[in-house]
């Protein structure tokens, strides 16, 4: 990985941990993804830009495997996801051959345009919600 690339993801991943994260989790409609910690086996909410299409959520990991709640995923695929203020489970599906530029034109802007000015290892996941 290039310098910059590591500097963006250590600028915007403590950026988000301090600041952006805290605040943004406790906006009532924020959409979150919920993963279990793969070491402490605690919940652990992460605020994301997506968008539900019929029975999938989709959204895209700015910083792809290099995410903790990718790292989560991984471990234990089984997720919620909270949109529009109503929680669904689901099960998480890592796309690494999904093109995420293109998926991010589908997804609302705001958050696609931040994804793409900061990510450095662009992934997309669908989330299967169950019924």
């Amino acid at each position: 990985m290039s310098r910059l690339a590591d500097l963006r993801f250590h600028t915007a991943t403590t950026f988000q941990r301090r600041l952006g994260n805290p605040v943004l989790r406790r906006l009532p409609f924020q959409t979150l993804l919920e993963t279990t910690g793969r070491v402490s086996g605690l919940p652990r909410r992460t605020p994301v830009g997506g968008r539900r299409v019929g029975d999938a959520f989709w959204l895209v990991s700015e910083f792809g495997e290099r995410s903790q709640y990718i790292r989560n995923i991984k471990a234990d695929p089984r997720v919620r996801v909270r949109i529009r203020g109503r929680w669904y489970e689901g099960t998480a599906r890592l796309l690494p051959d999904d093109d995420p530029v293109a998926r991010l034109r589908s997804l609302p802007r705001l958050n696609s345009v931040a994804v793409r000015v900061m990510g450095t290892g662009l992934l997309t996941v669908r989330v299967d919600l169950d019924g």
